[in-house]
């Protein structure tokens, strides 16, 4: 038992953490944590993915419920909808972050991943 314990440890960032508990950080208040974990984070690439994946992705859900809070009645609806849909990505990133997977959400991070090639 004491040597899985051992082999679960994670990698120090160059913040000093986990990289599992930064990667899961990187989630905790969306797009904010996201940009700042990619600001301070310059080593480890797990963590800058996620870190790029959360910044796309609630990006794009802050904006496109900005737009349909524009709409009356449908654009309220589908806003609950967008809004249910990024409660469970942001607990679905800080899970498999936590469990230390490279989990890509569908569509956003395929772009987060190319967006990191860029920096």
């Amino acid at each position: 038992m004491e040597e899985k314990e051992s082999k679960d440890e994670g990698k120090k960032t160059s913040v000093g953490l986990e990289e599992n508990i930064e990667g899961a950080l990187a989630y905790l208040l969306g797009f904010v944590t996201g940009i700042v974990f990619l600001l301070i984070e310059k080593e480890s690439q797990f963590v800058r993915f996620h870190a790029m994946q959360s910044t796309v992705t609630f990006i794009v859900i802050f904006i496109v419920n900005v737009i349909l809070g524009y709409i009356p009645f449908i654009g309220w609806a589908l806003n609950s909808i967008v809004s249910l849909v990024a409660l469970i990505l942001w607990l679905l990133g800080m899970y498999k972050a936590y469990k230390g997977e490279l989990y890509k959400f569908p569509i956003f991070g395929d772009i987060a991943e190319s967006q990191l090639g860029k920096l």
